[in-house]
Formats: C-alpha cells, sequence, structure tokens
C-alpha cells in the first residue's frame, strides 16, 4: 500500500503496464476484511515486487513513509504465503505496531520486581507521559540511526533525527528527571551501514564533511 501510494506521489509507473491488475488486486485485498493470504495474491505482490518501478519507489523511499522492513517481507513472500508459515523469530522482531498510549509490562529479572512504561514517540502522545514521570528510576530513550534522512509522518517539514536530539534533550534537562539514570540506545545500525553509502549524512547535518 505504502509503496504504490508513493509511487503515485513520485509519478512513478510500473515498467509492464499488467502490474496495474496485480497494484489493484494488491489495494483490494488491503480494503478488505480478508485474512487468507491467497496464492493469488502473493503471486501478485513478487510480480509487483520485481517490476523496475517499485524497486525505483523503494530506493527513493526517504521521500515517503515506509516501514524500513517493508523490503524484508516482500523478499519473503512466498515464505510467508505458504499454508504451513510459521514466523521465524526475525519475523517477529521486524514487525510494528505503532504505541498509542501508555502501555505497562511487569517482569523479574535478578530479584528485582521491574515495571516498564512503553509510550507513544508521536508528537500526539506526548502528553500523557506524564502520567509516567512519578517515581521514575531510569528513562530508556531509543533512536533508530537509520532515520537521519527521513521525515515525521506528522511533519514532513522535520527531520526524524533532529526531532529525537531535541526531544533527548528536553528530556535530560527535565526537573522531573534530575535524579533519574538516562539510557540512550542507538539502534537498526545494520539499516544506518546499509543506507549511508546511498543517502549522505548531510541531509540531516548540512555541516558535516
Amino acid at each position: 500500500m505504502a509503496i504504490l501510494r508513493g509511487m503515485e506521489h513520485l509519478d512513478i509507473s510500473f515498467a509492464n503496464e499488467e502490474r496495474n491488475t496485480d497494484a489493484m488486486l494488491v489495494l483490494s485485498f488491503a480494503n478488505a476484511d480478508v485474512t487468507e493470504f491467497s496464492r493469488e495474491l502473493s503471486l501478485a505482490l513478487m510480480r509487483l515486487w520485481c517490476d523496475p518501478g517499485v524497486q525505483t519507489a523503494i530506493s527513493r523511499s526517504r521521500e515517503f513513509q515506509l516501514n524500513d522492513s517493508a523490503s524484508y517481507y516482500l523478499n519473503a513472500v512466498e515464505r510467508l504465503s505458504d499454508p504451513n508459515y510459521i514466523p521465524s523469530e526475525q519475523d517477529v522482531l521486524r514487525t510494528r505496531v505503532r504505541t498509542t498510549g501508555i502501555m505497562e509490562t511487569h517482569f523479574t529479572f535478578k530479584g528485582l520486581n521491574i515495571r516498564m512504561f512503553d509510550v507513544g514517540g508521536q508528537r500526539t502522545e506526548r502528553k500523557k507521559w506524564m502520567h509516567c514521570f512519578e517515581g521514575v528510576t531510569a528513562i530508556i530513550f531509543v533512536v533508530a540511526l537509520s532515520e537521519y534522512d527521513l521525515t515525521l509522518a506528522e511533519d514532513q517539514e522535520v527531520n526524524r533525527m533532529l526531532e529525537s536530539m531535541r526531544l533527548f534533550s528536553s528530556i535530560c534537562n527535565n526537573q522531573w528527571f534530575v535524579e533519574t539514570s538516562i539510557i540512550l540506545f542507538l539502534n537498526k545500525r545494520d539499516l544506518f551501514e546499509d543506507k549511508i553509502t546511498k543517502s549522505p549524512l548531510t541531509i540531516c547535518f548540512p555541516e558535516y564533511m
């Protein structure tokens, strides 16, 4: 869906006009209340994935909003559509569910009872954070290194990395957290290493040489 919308946004056409029929099938499936991954759908997805127009859109994915695991799943369509498919560990780890509200998890580690709160990072979710602040002993702040050339979904003019830096700074300097341990995790290093060879860091940091 996102790739097809991205192609329309970037005015990219399919190299093979027959792929328009496949695209219509995929869109109809996405808009229908259907859970079965049919053979017809999987073949349409595989044909679309091989189309040069789709690959061009993928190479320009920083210009529209695309999940960074899209290529992974599209490369595995045949396996995913197998009637006996069982998700691998990597399949599970690459899924993304947008966090809305506050998700609380309780677990025990080395005799310690831990309460962890996962809060939505989108701007509209931040006003809900105040309910979690009292008694916090540590904050884990996660930043995706690969997002240096992407913009926010809610504001196409704002760079995601710069937004993360501003938010991290505001948390570090907040009176609520004067005595709170702050842990910074920089993740998606593998995607960053692949992307940095194609997309310059100057997109985020113009002064970088």
